[in-house]
């Protein structure tokens, strides 16, 4: 786990309240794929500092349950809103076993899965979580985005890569595995879900203020992917298969 994470928190805190690509792209993009909160069983996977947990809260969710990781990351949550929030630590790629099944109605989960090596587990416990009929919503960088960095020059390979990143306003090492699309899809579709929704983003015209050279880069390039994937009762899922069908023949 990056120290950015940890020695670092309270800053990385401080700085993703109003940085463009936290608060200008990441997060209005993926509060743009969710419904009406207010009563919602919600998890916060990958939780951070609370900026999600924050507005979760403003929403009126019913419960919210926050998750990360790092230690420090919890305590800042627990800090910050106490008994309002359920919060603890535990790495997200070993599943989340100590949520019940069919337990919440949305999961988020902003800006985590390039840290987890195989997505499997992952879907598998949001899957079991997740209530009939409920969703969940994740951002992760972008395979395209993410190619640049690769050494072996095959986009369908996995890949650990290392950089150094700036975020804290000090260089800190950080480690991601860059991954294609089709793996991405193919770990939603075989833990059950159906990808209802997929977007890559829109960056606010505020960042034009913070910095003109990488807004126009993030207008003209894509740097993160958003997926809403949901889990439908048998009846529903059959239903979406026929009319899929449907379409492939009149389009044959």
């Amino acid at each position: 786990m990056s120290k950015m994470y940890t020695k670092h928190a309270v800053k990385y805190a401080e700085v993703v309240k109003g940085n463009i690509y936290n608060a200008l792209l990441e997060r209005p993009s993926t509060m743009s794929l969710l419904d009406n909160l207010q009563g919602k069983d919600v998890v916060d996977m990958g939780c951070g500092p609370g900026e999600y947990a924050q507005w979760f809260l403003e929403q009126s969710v019913n419960r919210l349950t926050c998750i990360d990781i790092s230690q420090e990351m919890v305590a800042l949550v627990k800090s910050k809103f106490g008994s309002n929030v359920h919060a603890y630590c535990q790495n997200i790629s070993q599943g989340l076993p100590l949520e019940k099944d069919n337990s919440a109605d949305v999961i988020v989960c902003p800006l985590v899965l390039h840290y987890v090596e195989d997505l499997t587990p992952v879907f598998e416990s949001v899957y079991r979580i997740l209530k009939p009929s409920g969703y969940m919503v994740f951002s992760t960088h972008h395979p395209f985005a993410d190619f640049e960095c690769s050494e072996s020059g095959n986009y369908f390979s996995r890949e650990l890569v290392e950089e150094e990143w700036n975020t804290v306003g000090t260089p800190v090492k950080v480690q991601y595995y860059r991954r294609s699309l089709t793996e991405i899809s193919e770990a939603i579709t075989h833990s059950g879900l159906l990808i209802s929704k997929m977007s890559e983003g829109v960056i606010d015209e505020k960042a034009k203020d913070l910095s003109e050279s990488t807004y126009r880069h993030l207008k003209n390039n894509p740097n993160f992917i958003f997926f809403r994937c949901e889990k439908v009762r048998t009846s529903q899922s059959n239903e979406v298969l026929f009319h899929a069908r449907q379409l492939a023949y009149i389009q044959k």
